[in-house]
């Protein structure tokens, strides 16, 4: 590459850093007030993007035509903000109080709300939109043709970051925008009225990602897959600046920006007789980058260090025995699951659906051994279940191991990939720690999509079916046996004196640390156990499918296993069970139900979400507390009311 080549993927780089600057300093903004990590923010820049194509359509032609394209994606982005302002007075303000996953399950909700909105409206089809009037062709920079649009976003980042700097240094609003990010309660002491606050806030952060969709329309088409590759790509931006912070936002979509279009520009290189594929590193180079920056510097680059919560976290009750009851209800459960089989006359899915909800059932559970006890919250936990499932497969296929062996070995595998990752991860906490979880379960899923000659590549493998003797049922019994064993030996885990050290590092750390306990040492043998039960998930359904492919580990099934734990509760240890048997179910019954099931699904958990707080297996303990003390729960809540 020579270098006007250079110097023209760099202008490129310039131009993509606005778009994603866009995305990202809304999610910032956002965060940094409200402290709610929006899920939803990829669709507020989908719907961006397609409001412009229905606005253009009507607006941009005729002699008004340079007027109206402007006009129409000027006018997108306030429609989207203000379906933001919406959903932050609908919807999130009912959950401000609620913990910071629940608030992250209820944004997800409203993606699948949002996505099956759009297929209702614009159909399934991509939209390609209009060029912009004038700009449509392009200029001569250094003996190349360079599109004329991209100038354009090229000036629209560095625009938009000084007016943003000019609202919220010079405006009294931004004051208090920025007093809300330091100290809310502070804030809330001296007569702000915070919930109106929080509104504008969200709107502008949705107004700009409508916006960055809007602006993105003459260079791709809108369509339904736009709003998750965004979100993605904007929590890499915002963690890499730094939580909260704006010019780090920009500063991360540069870096991050730059270094893909160089990587495109390099293409592949020989170097002596090693062949580099520089391209192939774009699907991965911001996980790197991520990664990087938060074990060099946990916080960004231009963001701050944490602060303390002056508050005390809620107590939660310690962990007891299970009663008689439980012992039956489990027993009733177990029995159940092992008479599905023998229905295959009246019910001849009801077997695949239970060893799905058994596999999904010990995935949920390792993860949630690490999230509840451990207070280490995954996004990207898919990886060692992917590492697991491909672990046996290429035992089976290129190593000729026998099934027995590669389901012994294959989670062992997983182990190693967490005890490497788990080092890194343990060092940091709450967001960041889940954010360097998501890059290296990226980095896995770029290994496995490219490494073709080992992994089939996008194709994966296929002929992974287990030995004779476990033909038909049998393996589904195995799988039973597997699933209930394991977590039985999670739950002894967390009875044993290391889960109750687990809980002390969680609730206390300094406390811990002042008895003697290696809080990080304990955190990673936690990490680690987590990743081999849940390697253990993925070689049981390597060999009950009979194949594997990259989805396993995507970011879509690390967010399917964070729903799960969630939507059980994940302060109970019957939760993540709960969880996985009412999303398998529930997911297969609606899919079957409507064309428009992520809809109707995302509508059933933000109706869970907001009438079981504590999950589903809190139910029996909100109702208990209901019908024992009607009176203490109707003083409670005229309190929550008042305040």
């Amino acid at each position: 590459m020579d270098l006007y080549a250079l110097l023209a993927q760099l202008l490129n780089g310039l131009a993509e850093a606005s778009a994603l600057f866009l995305v990202a300093a809304g999610l910032s903004l956002i965060f940094g007030v409200s402290r709610i990590v929006n899920f939803a923010h990829g669709s507020f820049f989908m719907l961006g993007m397609y409001v412009a194509h229905s606005l253009i359509e009507r607006l941009g032609g005729g002699s008004w035509r340079v007027m109206g394209f402007w006009g129409a994606l000027l006018l997108a982005a306030l429609v989207v903000g203000l379906l933001g302002a919406l959903v932050e007075m609908l919807l999130l303000r009912r959950i401000y109080k609620a913990p910071e996953l629940f608030q992250l399950l209820a944004t997800f909700a409203l993606v699948l709300v949002f996505n099956d909105a759009a297929l209702w409206i614009w159909g399934p089809e991509d939209l390609l939109g209009r060029r912009a009037p004038g700009l449509a062709g392009a200029v001569q920079l250094f003996g190349r043709a360079y599109p004329s649009y991209n100038l354009v976003l090229i000036v629209v980042g560095p625009a938009i970051l000084g007016l943003l700097w000019v609202l919220l240094t010079r405006t009294r609003w931004g004051v208090m925008v920025r007093a809300a990010t330091h100290d809310r309660e502070m804030l809330g002491a001296l007569g702000v009225n915070q919930a109106w606050l929080f509104t504008g806030v969200f709107a502008l952060g949705c107004m700009l990602a409508g916006l960055g969709g809007a602006l993105q329309l003459p260079r791709e088409p809108a369509s339904l897959g736009r709003d998750l590759t965004t979100i993605g790509d904007a929590f890499v931006i915002v963690v890499v600046g730094g939580m909260g912070s704006i010019p780090g936002a920009y500063l991360a979509a540069l870096l991050i920006a730059e270094v893909k279009s160089i990587c495109i520009g390099l293409g592949t290189v020989q170097l002596a007789s090693i062949t580099i594929s520089f391209s192939k590193l774009t699907l991965v180079v911001e996980f790197l980058i991520m990664a990087v920056v938060l074990v060099v510097r946990p916080w960004g680059l231009l963001g701050r260090p944490q602060a303390t919560n002056r508050h005390a976290a809620p107590v939660e009750a310690p962990l007891r025995r299970g009663s008689g009851r439980y012992a039956v209800a489990i027993t009733v459960s177990l029995l159940a699951m092992a008479a599905l089989p023998l229905l295959n006359q009246s019910l001849p899915y009801a077997a695949v659906l239970g060893q799905d909800v058994l596999v999904a059932i010990l995935f949920v559970v390792s993860l949630h051994f690490m999230m509840g006890p451990g207070g280490m919250h995954s996004f990207g936990h898919a990886a060692y279940y992917g590492l697991g499932a491909y672990g046996a497969a290429i035992l089976v296929k290129a190593a000729g191991l026998p099934m027995p062996l590669a389901t012994l070995a294959a989670p062992l595998l997983a182990g190693l990939g967490a005890m490497l990752f788990g080092w890194f991860c343990v060092r940091l906490s709450g967001v960041y720690l889940a954010m360097l979880t998501l890059a290296f379960s990226q980095i896995v899923w770029s290994v496995v999509f490219q490494w073709d000659a080992v992994t089939g590549g996008s194709n994966g493998m296929i002929g992974i079916w287990p030995d004779e003797w476990l033909s038909g049922t049998r393996y589904y019994y195995l799988t039973l046996v597997i699933v209930a064993l394991s977590a039985y030996v999670l739950r002894r885990f967390l009875f044993a004196p290391f889960g109750y050290a687990l809980r002390a590092g969680r609730d206390s750390p300094l406390r811990a640390d002042a008895i003697g306990i290696d809080v990080k040492r304990v955190q990673w043998l936690a990490f680690v156990i987590a990743g081999v039960f849940g390697g253990l998930a993925g070689t049981i359904y390597v060999f009950s499918k009979g194949s594997v492919s990259p989805d396993v580990i995507s970011v879509g099934k690390s967010v399917d296993g964070l729903v799960m734990v969630l939507l059980g509760g994940i302060q109970a240890l019957t939760g993540p069970i709960i969880g996985a048997a009412v999303f398998g179910v529930l997911q297969d019954s609606v899919m079957r139900a409507t064309d428009y099931w992520r809809a109707l699904f995302g509508g059933i958990i933000l109706f869970l979400v907001l009438a079981f707080p504590q999950g589903l297996a809190g139910i029996s303990l909100q109702i208990r507390s209901w019908w024992q003390h009607p009176r203490m729960a109707m003083t409670a809540e005229r309190q929550e009311k008042l305040t």
